[in-house]
């Protein structure tokens, strides 16, 4: 990384997928532009299971970004606005399904 938080490869912003792994199985999957993560992100849990999934844009979170429980159960779901600084809606369940958190932009 350089001052600027851009990834580096050979001192170059690096564009392409990172991947990061756990022995031979997938656990992350990002996609970076120039230095900056900008695309679709990815992470599983060790078994497989999608843990989380949703887009950045040049270093900021844009539309819906999903988490999931180890058991596959939504767990958060979050909504921002296309330039990442302001978060829209959030919405959590536990490991049931059962809602623990709905929140909108406005809310009291």
């Amino acid at each position: 990384m350089d001052a600027a938080q851009r990834l580096l490869y050979r001192g170059v912003p690096f564009t392409g997928e990172v991947a990061e792994y756990f022995g031979e199985k997938v656990i992350s999957l990002d996609v970076y532009v120039d230095g900056l993560q900008d695309g679709l992100s990815r992470e599983w849990y060790e078994d497989g299971t999608l843990r989380s999934e949703g887009a950045v844009r040049r270093g900021f979170p844009c539309g819906e970004f999903k988490e999931w429980h180890a058991n596959g159960v939504l767990a958060s779901r979050k909504v921002f606005d296309e330039d990442g600084l302001t978060l829209r809606e959030e919405s959590q369940w536990d490991e049931h399904g059962r809602p623990t958190r709905n929140w909108h932009l406005g809310d009291a």
